[in-house]
Parts: structure tokens; sequence; C-alpha cells
């Protein structure tokens, strides 16, 4: 037994960048409460990530290829039999007392997974994210992000929906709800395992003393091509899968303007090319019945909280034209 609230063991995706990988895992060992196992999964890395990794006393499962962040994750709870288990993006540097205070919190209220405070590296005085709120169209906010830290941010709640950067769960809940869809790759996988989480009722907690910082798509980058086109593509396939029944306008307003978003970095390519990917895959994606019966209580109540939250911190421009073109 790893102290008094079970075993706790790490899974680390990562892919090249050993210099993040080094930060994480100094940060892991560095825990008041131990960690009881640190399991990282090599997609494929070119550079000295697997040598860093055992270094640091880590297990490390090597995947030829980069078949993406589901894979990896899925791969690595597999391999070990503890109570909690963490997923941690290779760029996420935990404070000493995260462990202790997530793991505290979530076995206090039995939660099946949580979440703590992220802030953002480049400057930990502004949130890097929260917990994940979904509307109707099928795309995600990382509550908080780019704000300034608060009070606003810094009180425990109930959540349904959180990112995987950096996430504890617990064994019942992997077991109840499954792995992640390896369809998606990487990215909307975290948000599609939510989903099927809140269908089954299996909830989640936001613990705001638990902070850590990101540094923010560092492998991959926030708006490279590759990026772009994997969410321009999982938005429709997260559609297929639990929306269909919600209505053609919200996902028709709320995809355009992401894309729209991917223009203005200069990703409208790749965002064309991951939407046609999208429509290309969706009939296939329907062959199951949609979840948007059990959820869609969960997603209203997400959306009208999108909506409180960005009236009270200032509108992101996407949250501002995708309320009022959809009338919510």
């Amino acid at each position: 037994m790893n102290g008094s609230h079970g075993t706790v063991t790490a899974v680390i995706p990562t892919w090249n960048r050993a210099d993040l990988l080094t930060n994480v895992l100094k940060s892991l060992k560095a825990q008041t409460y131990p960690f009881s196992s640190l399991v990282v999964v090599d997609n494929g890395s070119e550079d000295d990530s697997t040598a860093v990794a055992r270094a640091y006393g880590a297990r490390v499962i090597l995947i030829p290829i980069n078949r993406g962040f589901a894979h990896a994750v899925n791969l690595g709870w597999r391999s070990e039999g503890s109570d909690w288990v963490a997923v941690l993006n290779n760029d996420v540097v935990l404070q000493p007392d995260w462990l202790s205070t997530i793991v505290g919190e979530a076995a206090r209220v039995r939660a099946g997974f949580a979440s703590g405070k992220l802030l953002a590296a480049s400057d930990p005085a502004r949130i890097d994210g929260t917990y994940d709120l979904v509307c109707r169209a099928g795309t995600a906010w990382r509550a908080g992000h780019g704000r300034a830290d608060g009070a606003l941010w810094s009180k425990p709640s109930d959540v349904r929906f959180v990112s995987f950067t950096a996430v504890l769960l617990s064994r019942a809940a992997i077991s109840a709800v499954g792995e992640l869809d390896e369809r998606f790759e990487s990215y909307y996988e975290d948000v599609d395992w939510c989903i099927r989480s809140a269908r089954l009722g299996v909830g989640g907690v936001y613990v705001p003393m638990a902070v850590a910082t990101h540094a923010g798509s560092a492998t991959l980058g926030a708006w490279r091509d590759a990026t772009v086109r994997l969410q321009s593509r999982n938005q429709m396939l997260l559609h297929a899968k639990h929306f269909r029944g919600s209505g053609a306008w919200p996902a028709t307003v709320g995809q355009l303007l992401w894309a729209g978003m991917a223009c203005r970095h200069a990703a409208a390519t790749a965002a064309l090319r991951g939407k046609i990917d999208g429509i290309r895959a969706y009939r296939g994606w329907c062959s199951e019945p949609s979840s948007w019966p059990a959820i869609q209580t969960a997603v209203e109540a997400s959306e009208t909280l999108i909506r409180q939250l960005q009236e009270q911190t200032g509108w992101d421009p996407y949250w501002k034209w995708y309320f009022q073109l959809t009338g919510k």
C-alpha cells in the first residue's frame, strides 16, 4: 500500500523532447505522497527520452512509431494494477504536494476522476486550464484558459469533463468507462472518455489546491498542421459518436467557427483536410445509437456554464460568436 489512499501509477506518453520529460520526472520524484510506479510510453522518440526515463526509475514501454496519445495511455494503464492512475503530459511539472492533495480529495469524495489547477509555464500568474466544458457543437473549452489566476478558479467543484493533460483516475472508473478510443489517436479522446463517463453517471472533482504548470502543445505545437488536422477531424467524429440529435445548427456554427480560427493561424488547409477526413468517416461512426439523450442534461449545463464564465471574465471571440449565432 502506498499510503492511506492506495497505490498510484503515473503514465506519461512522450514523443521526443527529453528535456520536458526530465522536468516532469523530477517533479514526480519530489512528491510528498510518492507514486508507486512510473510508466513512460515512448511513441518512437528519436532522442534520448528512453534513457532519461530509465534514469529516473520509470518502466519504459516502447512503441516503434507514434500511434497517438490514446494508444500510449491505454498501454500505460493496462500495464499496472494500481488503485489510481495519473495521466500526465510530458510538458507538465507538478508541485510537490500535487499528488497528496488530489488523491486525498478524490478518495474523500469517492470521485471517479480528478483534475487540478494548471498554470501557464510561461506566466504562472495565468491559468492554462482547470476543468473542461463542452458545448453542443462537440468543441470544448479549458475553463479559465488565459485568464489571471484568482478566486474564481480556486473553488473546488464537482465536474463532468476534464483534460487528460494532468488527471487522476480511479481504477474503478477506468474499469467502468473503458479505455480511450484509439480511433481518435490524439485530441478529443479525453472529451470522449468523459462523455462516456457522464453517460454512466461517473463523476469527477476539480481540486484547485493541486497545482501544476503546463507548457502547452510543446511537442507538436498548438497550430501545427498535424495538430489542426487531427483536432478538426476529431470534432466531427465526436459529434458522430455522441451529439447526433443535439441539432445541426450548433454543430455547424461551432465547427465552422473553429475552422475560422485555424484560418487566422495560417492553418486553413489543415483544418479543411481534417473536416474532409471527418466527413468521410462520419457515417461509419454512426453505427451505434447517439449518446445525446443520456448526456443532454450534462452538456446543456456545461454550455450554460461556459456562457456564465465568459460573461464574468471577458469573451473569447470564438465563444462570443458561438452564443450569438446559436441564440443560446
